[in-house]
């Protein structure tokens, strides 16, 4: 699941080699000086440079094969593929549970949109759910309100790096008889009851993409227990992997190494990159996890804003956003463009929402002609939406606001941020 936020800036850094690279930091432009991650750095640069003297630049290759066992070790999933993204993994995802025309596919209306994007490209219909009001995630409740005979699957994504409640969503997809897609893609090493995320629905996916905690520039994971969703998923988008190594069963062994001809494939260098900064995620998310949670601590002492809950028994991880609620209420009604200009003049940089609640989106509101000629699932008998719907997320998505992300902090960076933020609020509650 990718986003359209800007990419980060690059600055030239000496390195060990006899030339230099440029190391991407990832941080909010206001805060620079408060962060000092820098998301790629000489280790990565280095495994791509060995990676291309021994030729490892296409196809299923040691380096790949390793970390798809890696991912499976940390997951404790059976199977794992790469792909070339988080949406192309979704859609593998998608085909190895057979959804395809006339199907629906159940998916929170507040996401990125490459979250249900593949749906429509396998002619099912995308039939979106609220948020819960309190936590941001799918609403478990509205997932059961929106299940018809035809629901062939249900994605749920855990948000910035915060966990849906998959006890609610599982026992209500169990019910339903109808499997669950994890999207994973905000919440790199994020778990639930002791679970990684992925590993509970049927299905997880990742996304890779370079601005991601573990980046491969662009890339993707697809992980399950389910051997026909994993083979299907091979068939769909690994043409030409080393024939026999994929497939478990002798079921499509007969369609082996071409399978149906297209190419999710990964390319080894990113998965190289990403395998590098899989060994890293631990620390990154405990510096994250630790700098979330003394901001969190301190909004105690703002008055417009809130955390937002995980679910319980879970723990964060990820964290590719940091969203907190402002309440108007408390600050005299002010409104959350009168905050982050109130911010913005002390800065700060914070704001609302990148993804705006699907269902606003004209393909979805109006429909779209998808093959052409009338045909797909977004036509006849489509009815689109309205700007009314979905009140539960429209209310939160006035309610959100987004914090910078300190990956690696210095010493007083939240105590300063909390600063600039009590007197954001104390200024615009004398609006």
């Amino acid at each position: 699941m990718e986003t359209s936020q800007p990419q980060p800036a690059a600055a030239t850094v000496p390195s060990a080699t006899t030339t230099e690279a440029p190391v991407f930091v990832q941080t909010a432009d206001a805060v620079q000086e408060l962060d000092r991650w820098e998301q790629v750095g000489e280790e990565e640069a280095r495994m791509v440079y060995e990676m291309t003297l021994r030729n490892e630049l296409s196809g299923g290759t040691p380096v790949v094969r390793q970390f798809e066992a890696e991912w499976r070790r940390l997951t404790g999933l059976k199977f794992a593929l790469t792909t070339v993204n988080g949406t192309s993994a979704l859609y593998s995802a998608l085909f190895g549970l057979g959804v395809g025309p006339g199907d629906e596919v159940i998916c929170p209306d507040y996401t990125w949109i490459c979250t249900v994007s593949p749906a429509p490209l396998l002619g099912a219909a995308p039939v979106f759910a609220e948020s819960d009001p309190r936590t941001m995630m799918i609403d478990p409740d509205d997932i059961a309100r929106r299940i018809t005979p035809r629901t062939k699957a249900i994605i749920v994504v855990h948000l910035w790096g915060w966990v849906c409640d998959m006890d609610r969503i599982v026992a209500v997809a169990r019910k339903a008889g109808v499997p669950v897609i994890e999207d994973c893609s905000h919440s790199h090493g994020a778990t639930y009851r002791g679970k990684p995320v992925g590993s509970i629905g049927d299905v997880g996916c990742w996304s890779l993409q370079g601005t991601k905690p573990v980046s491969a520039g662009e890339g993707g994971v697809l992980a399950t227990d389910d051997v026909d969703v994993f083979e299907r998923a091979c068939l769909v988008g690994q043409v030409n992997r080393i024939k026999g190594v994929d497939l478990v069963t002798t079921r499509y062994r007969d369609l082996q190494p071409l399978g149906t001809g297209m190419k999710f494939r990964a390319h080894p260098l990113g998965i190289g990159i990403a395998s590098v900064q899989l060994a890293k995620l631990p620390e990154l998310n405990r510096r994250r996890g630790a700098y979330v949670e003394r901001i969190e601590a301190g909004l105690a002492d703002v008055a417009a804003l809130e955390p937002i809950p995980t679910s319980p028994g879970s723990q964060r991880g990820g964290f590719y956003g940091f969203p907190v609620r402002f309440r108007s209420e408390r600050v005299g009604g002010a409104s959350t463009a009168d905050y982050i200009k109130a911010c913005a003049g002390r800065g700060l940089k914070v704001g609302a929402s990148v993804y705006p609640a699907l269902h606003t989106l004209p393909y979805f509101a109006k429909g779209f002609d998808l093959f052409t000629g009338g045909r797909g699932p977004l036509v006849d008998g489509w009815r689109g939406y309205k700007p009314g719907d979905f009140p539960a997320t429209r209310k939160l998505l006035t309610e959100l606001l987004f914090l910078p992300v300190l990956s690696d902090p210095v010493d007083g960076a939240a105590e300063k941020i909390l600063g600039i933020l009590a007197d954001a609020s104390a200024a615009v509650s004398k609006l």
